[in-house]
């Protein structure tokens, strides 16, 4: 006796919608995907200044001396133009002047971020942040160094940025803002 054995299968019509499906799925999701990713580098770029932060008021306490971070888009000497996110070093500042010099050792690189990310803080943190042996910031003059360094990325639409706040006694916190624009 023969058994009947069923192909079970689709149609081309059957195909043809999901394929239409699909790509309607697709479209509405690579703007959200974009948008997450965004959102990561804004979030990563954050951090990473976070933790030179984080490192250069540690070193400060640990070698009982000043200790500056500055932005640096060489890796061996500050630079005063653009913003941040070219990138910085933090480096023992034996003789408090703010600038790297040939006998002063530099403790870590970090390189540019992401392209796209904007990082400006306003006057007293716009170029470096020193540490002292207390861990507190101070300017070249001796006064307390406490400012806002603003994290955005212009292609993001709503305007979320970040902010890292740092305190009168050095302490940096990080808080999510929204800014009118990206510059």
């Amino acid at each position: 006796m023969r058994t009947r054995h069923s192909v079970s299968g689709m149609t081309l019509t059957e195909v043809l919608v999901g394929i239409f499906l699909l790509a309607a799925g697709m479209t509405m999701a690579v703007p959200a995907f974009s948008g997450l990713m965004e959102r990561v580098r804004l979030k990563s770029g954050t951090d990473a200044l976070m933790t030179g932060l984080h490192l250069t008021r540690l070193e400060a306490i640990r070698r009982n001396g000043r200790v500056v971070l500055c932005k640096s888009a060489s890796g061996h000497m500050c630079a005063r133009g653009q913003g941040w996110e070219q990138g910085w070093i933090v480096f023992h500042d034996v003789n408090g002047n703010s600038a790297i010099d040939p006998d002063e050792d530099v403790l870590y690189r970090e390189p540019p971020m992401d392209p796209g990310l904007k990082v400006v803080g306003n006057l007293p943190v716009s170029n470096y942040i020193a540490y002292n042996g207390l861990g507190r910031t101070s300017l070249t003059s001796g006064a307390f160094q406490a400012g806002t360094i603003t994290v955005c990325h212009p292609a993001m639409r709503t305007g979320d940025a970040y902010q890292i706040i740092i305190n009168s006694y050095g302490r940096p916190r990080m808080a999510r803002t929204v800014v009118d624009h990206c510059s």
